[in-house]
């Protein structure tokens, strides 16, 4: 079996939010078919314990603790000219972790997830180069939407993380996106190399209705997931706080918004003084709350790639309505609810909950269109790891 590196600018377990599920069934697609090195950072000292199962397939296992703060990462930036992104996850443990690996074992390809983690790739070997999203295009929709000092950060950052995903790219065996929406977008903007579409999946057996039993919850409950530090997420839920529930709640006075998700700031958790709001900060199980969900919804305005979110609700049978943005990349053959003003979102909420309580076609839509098996196929050719 071919020696493999894999970085990863966060661990990929436990798998419970968007990146971390995307790189945890990317990595143990690789382990099954590779000897594989992983060198990530861990945020929390949760994320340092590798699942049991997983490390026993991993040939090894670096995890280095991120402790750098946000305000020396922000001057690191200004001094040397880089993007925030980048100096943020410079550190030389990493540096080193990378080279007692690379000096012990012969690694013949190294798996890169996000850019962050480019400049730990050590120089010779074939890099494939997940970007998942473009991210530059995330600030720099940031910088349109911002004023004073942070539109210039903002613009700052796109220009120069835009720069950095070009010449990364330049020099990759494949650059990697989410969705071909995110691939189509960074070849316009100039990216170059085999630059690939490899989709998220889901897990049937795991977001399965049939195996999960729904926590008690009220008849017309409005699910929101997600991590909920995350300024995509806390924009949307109170976006929808402020401008759609009211409008529900006129014609389903019972309705109740209930945002699941671990860390939520402040501002959420503010949220959740309201009448018809709960917040319930982290679960032990999210699949719970799915399936007591009468609607589930998507309301974000800033979104890249593909929501994992909306394919776990579809995966449950759940009736979703989402953004355009949110909804963007997912092939849900109409499946979803789509819209984007207070009103249009109300209202599709609102035919939700008035609809079937249950949508075994979004299920069966999920299923045929994203098995995990069948999204990471094309891995094998990519890395070498064809018989």
């Amino acid at each position: 079996m071919k020696d493999l590196l894999f970085l990863a600018h966060r661990a990929p377990f436990p798998p419970d939010r968007g990146d971390k599920i995307r790189s945890f069934h990317i990595l143990s697609h690789l382990a099954a078919r590779a000897r594989v090195h992983l060198c990530a950072f861990a945020d929390d000292p949760a994320d340092r314990v590798v699942p049991p199962a997983l490390a026993a397939r991993l040939a090894s296992c670096r995890i280095v603790p991120r402790t750098k703060s946000s305000p020396r990462a922000g001057l690191e930036a200004l001094a040397s000219g880089r993007p925030l992104s980048l100096t943020a996850f410079a550190d030389r443990r990493m540096t080193a972790a990378v080279a007692d690996v690379v000096r012990a074992h012969p690694i013949a390809a190294t798996y890169v997830f996000s850019g962050q983690m480019a400049p730990y790739a050590p120089a010779g070997v074939p890099m494939t180069m997940d970007m998942v999203d473009v991210d530059s295009a995330k600030f720099a929709q940031l910088a349109e939407g911002a004023h004073g000092p942070m539109a210039w950060i903002y613009a700052r950052e796109a220009r120069l993380l835009a720069a950095h995903e070009r010449s990364v790219s330049a020099r990759a065996a494949a650059t990697l996106f989410v969705s071909e929406a995110e691939a189509a977008l960074f070849r316009a903007g100039g990216g170059r190399g085999r630059i690939v579409a490899v989709e998220n999946g889901i897990d049937a057996a795991t977001y399965d209705p049939a195996t999960c039993r729904p926590v008690a919850a009220g008849a017309e409950t409005i699910l929101f997931t997600g991590q909920m530090d995350y300024r995509p997420n806390i924009e949307a839920v109170t976006w929808f706080a402020d401008h759609v529930l009211p409008i529900v709640r006129q014609s389903r006075p019972a309705a109740v918004f209930v945002i699941v998700g671990r860390a939520p700031v402040a501002a959420v958790t503010r949220l959740g003084a309201r009448d018809g709001v709960v917040v319930t900060g982290t679960v032990p199980d999210v699949r719970g709350w799915l399936a007591a969900a009468r609607v589930c919804v998507a309301p974000l305005r800033l979104a890249r790639g593909i929501q994992n979110k909306v394919l776990e609700a579809m995966a449950m049978a759940r009736p979703v309505v989402a953004t355009q943005a949110a909804a963007e990349g997912i092939d849900h053959g109409g499946t979803i609810a789509v819209a984007d003003s207070p009103e249009a979102f109300a209202a599709a909420v609102i035919a939700a909950l008035d609809g079937p309580a249950d949508r075994p076609d979004a299920r069966a839509q999920v299923l045929s269109r994203y098995d995990w098996r069948a999204r990471l196929a094309p891995l094998d050719a990519l890395m070498g790891l064809e018989a």
